[in-house]
């Protein structure tokens, strides 16, 4: 299954360089999106329960494979329940312990609700991928109206808030566990035209690091990554409209592409395993080195 889905991505893309498949020296191959496992080999999030918000599309539907062929037992939530039912049914079918529930990150209660789920499914919350993010429109930022400003900053500022605040509570109860938000290069960095996401994100960033520091003696690690630009439905769209746009983010990108979604779930897979259990207040890059120019 993990070779023939190597072998799909490959099919697939036309971003990859031509070789992006390595072979090492005892044959297993590597792709982005898959780690092409011995079957002997354990896989780092066996037996815990994860929640994954932001769940239906992109990034957090990429998570919600990637974490689940690496054993996590997940329940997926966001607001578009048909594309949370077949995202769960098509991981079911594949043999991996799915559920979800719909929410809305911007509702305490649904929030509340989803945490609620992973506690009467699972007995715990080990982990939690707090994906959901909106985007905007780039316009000049005295052009721009308070609606704007004020559904990116609720969405990914307070959204990331209200799911912190439950997820907390619960591993507090049961012994702590681990949270990645989801940033952006933008948090990092300064986009110019883009204002509002780059504070959302930088707030994110900022959240982040108070709640490790404040919790990490009660066996809680917090941590964020900051993906760059990478693949979906709104970035693929974008790119057609603008194919300049995508040709001038390979130009300042040194890996010189667009990243796969299941490449940043990867990253925020490990973060949420023991194999990073004495890594917290962390923000990882995953853009392919645009941060370090």
């Amino acid at each position: 299954m993990l070779i023939q889905r190597c072998q799909d991505i490959e099919k697939k893309s036309k971003y990859l360089p031509p070789d992006w498949v390595q072979k090492s020296t005892m044959g297993i191959g590597r792709c982005p999106g898959t780690l092409l496992l011995m079957q002997n080999e354990p896989r780092y999030l066996e037996g815990k329960a994860v929640l994954i918000t932001g769940a239906s599309s992109g990034i957090g539907a990429a998570a919600a494979g990637v974490f689940a062929r690496q054993g996590a037992a997940v329940v997926l939530a966001a607001r578009r329940e048909d594309r949370l039912a077949a995202l769960t049914a098509g991981l079911r079918a594949e043999g991996a312990l799915a559920s979800y529930v719909v929410c809305d990150v911007l509702r305490p209660g649904d929030a509340a609700r989803a945490v609620e789920a992973v506690l009467e499914r699972h007995g715990r919350l080990d982990a939690c991928f707090n994906n959901a993010g909106v985007g905007g429109d780039r316009a000049p930022l005295h052009l721009m109206d308070d609606e704007v400003y004020d559904r990116i900053m609720d969405t990914n500022v307070r959204g990331v808030w209200n799911c912190m605040r439950h997820e907390i509570r619960a591993m507090l109860e049961h012994g702590g566990g681990a949270i990645v938000n989801n940033s952006s290069v933008g948090g990092m960095v300064a986009i110019p035209t883009a204002a509002p996401y780059i504070a959302s994100k930088h707030a994110v960033i900022g959240l982040t690091r108070a709640a490790a520091d404040e919790y990490a003696r009660q066996g809680i690690r917090v941590n964020a990554i900051a993906p760059g630009t990478t693949r979906s439905e709104i970035i693929d769209d974008w790119f057609a409209r603008n194919p300049e746009i995508e040709r001038q983010a390979h130009a300042l990108t040194p890996q010189g592409r667009t990243a796969e979604p299941e490449e940043v779930a990867e990253a925020a897979a490990w973060l949420c395993s023991d194999s990073a259990s004495f890594v917290t207040g962390v923000v990882m890059p995953v853009d392919g080195g645009f941060v370090n120019q």
